[in-house]
């Protein structure tokens, strides 16, 4: 071995295979592409992204609360206010500034329940309530707490924490009572009305219309709500913030046809036309009126009794009271519009009607004297005049006058046996089909014949069968349809049924009809007029055309006018006395009293009328449930409300007849 070889250190390396050395470079590259891929991302994010996530993260802070918007007012037709919004200090609670759950909030909840008279439960759940509506929002406990508690609250602001005043808009209802049910009310928008398609895309806890008029028009009426931006910190609680809000847009106003002279002088006529059957021993329950321009159904003055106050509900109803409101199923109670979804036979204001269908479809000879005696019998079966009276055999134009039962008992006889002439007369004229007009609901009424009598004998049957019971009332017995059936619907009893607004939609028919010589439209009775702007300036007109035309007889619709002009001027009418030292002349009365049978109950009192002029006629419909006979209580509220339509003395008439 030569010196070089001894003195060469040995070489401590262990050789590479080549099986090792791909390993290595496979995992290095590796490496090297997740390095790779990690660095893009933090560039993508850093610099790409960069202000978009911190615009997300900006977001993440700030949350929209929705600012109320003023519901836009409702006028008369005159322009004047007859539901508005007033701004009130509210009482509202701050759940992230409440104290601890448990005792502390719980011995808050008793002061604040103490000063506001709402107990410790009802605030609670108030706030658990609104908290689920609009997570971040105060919740509101009470809307119009008075000024002594807001001092109270001011003062001794340290025992209330999280309790704060808040001015809010509520609406408002200078007039109470009147025409509650039409003009409706407002409240929250539940949850399952945010299904609805009328209030498609509406935030929860908006305030929106409810009934009558509010929800018909609630869309103009609304407005657009605005924003309030907050911030929120990680836990979620508001924070001051310097965000810019974007301010709500107040609603539409609606102007109506209602006349408030008029309106209120018929509320007033209403119940003193009540008192007075009280006062004559009568039970006199519930009313309602209706008023339309014949021409093109605009209802100048509607309402029913008993009423309610509609500021009631700025503040949420337990549910006792709202139920009290609704009454029973059978009688209705407070929130039952009776004028538009009252369900009543007519009585002898369905004589006209009659006529009409028996005249035009050739069953009647207008000057043959029919109805001699006191009653008529049929089979077995008496149908008498009221009080066994006797007007011998008369003439259509007298029958309607005296409105003599024993005579369109024999028109009813008569027409029987030509099918349903007096059904498809009453029909063509507005009965027994809905009216169209601009409110939420109406009934659709029902002018009974043959087809209707089958199927509710057929409806009882199955259900008898379905639930085992001898009887389930659909009908007082199953049985063809008789002629007594026809008998009774020609003096507006049996099984028929229809609302005050139906009845001034036909009588408004054949009114527009006589003054253009038999052509004549049925009008669609409507409340609204024109949604305005805010200064007033017109936005839409409201105008629903009428829903059909119809032609009549001339001839013989003049022979029915005239009967029923007689009636209210002629002696021996039957609402002569309630017209003494009305100008006939000049505002000609077509008025027809009517005293329907319900037993067990009391008399329904109804009195309907056209009272001409040429620039301002008017049609009248008034009803009294158990009010007795229509000359003593309906007809003299008819003549207070004319009175105040024409600028006349108002004086309070009761006629004598005992005529049904």
């Amino acid at each position: 071995m030569s010196a070089l070889e001894r003195v060469r250190p040995s070489d401590p390396r262990i050789p590479v295979s080549p099986q090792l050395a791909l390993r290595v470079a496979i995992i290095g590259g590796i490496a090297m592409v997740m390095f790779g891929v990690i660095f893009f991302r933090l560039w993508y994010l850093q610099v790409l992204s960069g202000e978009q996530y911190v615009q997300q993260a900006n977001a993440n802070r700030v949350r929209d609360l929705p600012i109320p918007a003023p519901r836009g007012q409702i006028l008369d037709r005159a322009g004047q206010p007859i539901v508005a919004s007033r701004t009130t200090n509210a009482v509202q609670i701050v759940p992230s500034a409440l104290p601890p759950a448990g005792a502390p909030r719980l011995a808050l909840y008793k002061r604040l329940g103490a000063l506001l008279q709402l107990s410790p439960g009802r605030i609670e759940a108030l706030v658990v309530r609104g908290r689920t509506a609009v997570r971040y929002a105060p919740v509101t406990v009470k809307t119009d707490a008075g000024p002594g508690v807001l001092t109270v609250l001011a003062e001794r602001q340290s025992e209330f924490p999280g309790v704060v005043q808040q001015p809010v808009a509520i609406r408002a209802y200078p007039y109470g009572q009147m025409a509650a049910q039409v003009l409706g009310y407002v409240g929250q928008v539940s949850e399952g009305e945010l299904k609805l398609r009328a209030f498609h895309g509406v935030s929860a806890g908006t305030v929106v219309g409810q009934e009558g008029l509010e929800y018909y028009y609630d869309r103009y009426l609304r407005g657009e709500a605005g924003v309030q931006r907050v911030g929120v910190n990680a836990a979620g609680y508001p924070v001051p913030s310097s965000l810019a809000a974007k301010l709500p847009r107040s609603g539409h106003s609606l102007r109506v046809t209602l006349d408030l002279g008029l309106q209120k002088t018929s509320e007033k006529a209403l119940l003193q036309g009540i008192e007075h059957a009280r006062a004559s021993g009568k039970p006199a329950t519930a009313g309602a009126f209706v008023a339309l321009d014949p021409r093109n159904g605009q209802v100048l003055s509607i309402g029913s009794y008993p009423g309610f106050d509609p500021n009631k509900f700025a503040k949420p109803l337990t549910a006792a009271q709202y139920k009290s409101l609704q009454g029973s199923s059978t009688a209705g109670g407070p929130l039952t519009d009776r004028a538009v979804n009252g369900t009543y036979p007519t009585g002898s204001t369905f004589k006209p009607i009659t006529a009409m269908g028996a005249l035009e479809s050739g069953v009647l000879d207008p000057g043959a004297g029919l109805g001699a005696g006191q009653c008529i019998t049929v089979s077995t079966q008496q149908f008498c005049n009221a009080g066994h009276a006797d007007y011998g055999a008369v003439s259509l134009v007298d029958a309607l006058r005296v409105s003599s039962d024993t005579y369109f008992f024999e028109v009813g006889q008569l027409a029987n046996s030509h099918g349903n002439v007096i059904q498809r007369k009453a029909k063509e004229l507005g009965i027994g089909r809905k009216t169209g007009v601009d409110l939420p609901s109406e009934i659709t009424g029902i002018v009974p014949d043959r087809a209707w009598r089958a199927h509710q004998n057929e409806l009882e049957l199955k259900c008898e069968r379905r639930t085992h019971r001898s009887s389930c009332g659909l009908v007082g017995e199953i049985r063809p349809w008789s002629v007594g059936d026809n008998m009774h619907l020609a003096v507006g009893q049996g099984d028929l049924v229809t609302s005050p607004l139906q009845m001034a939609v036909a009588y408004s028919t054949l009114a527009n009809a006589f003054t253009s010589g038999g052509e004549g439209n049925v009008v669609t009775p409507h409340l609204g007029l024109e949604i305005d702007d805010s200064h007033g300036g017109l936005i839409q007109a409201l105008t629903p055309p009428a829903s059909r035309h119809v032609h009549l007889n001339s001839s013989d619709l003049n022979l029915v006018m005239e009967g029923i002009h007689n009636a209210a001027s002629q002696a021996g009418g039957t609402s002569v006395d309630v017209w003494t030292g009305w100008d006939q002349a000049q505002h000609p009365v077509y008025g027809k009293t009517g005293t329907a049978q319900r037993p067990p109950l009391e008399d329904q009192s109804w009195y309907l009328c056209y009272v001409g002029d040429p620039h301002r006629p008017i049609v009248i419909a008034v009803t009294v449930e158990q009010g007795g006979f229509g000359a003593e209580t309906a007809a003299p509220i008819a003549r207070l409300m004319a009175s105040q339509w024409f600028g006349k003395p108002q004086k309070f008439v009761a006629g004598s007849s005992k005529t049904l």
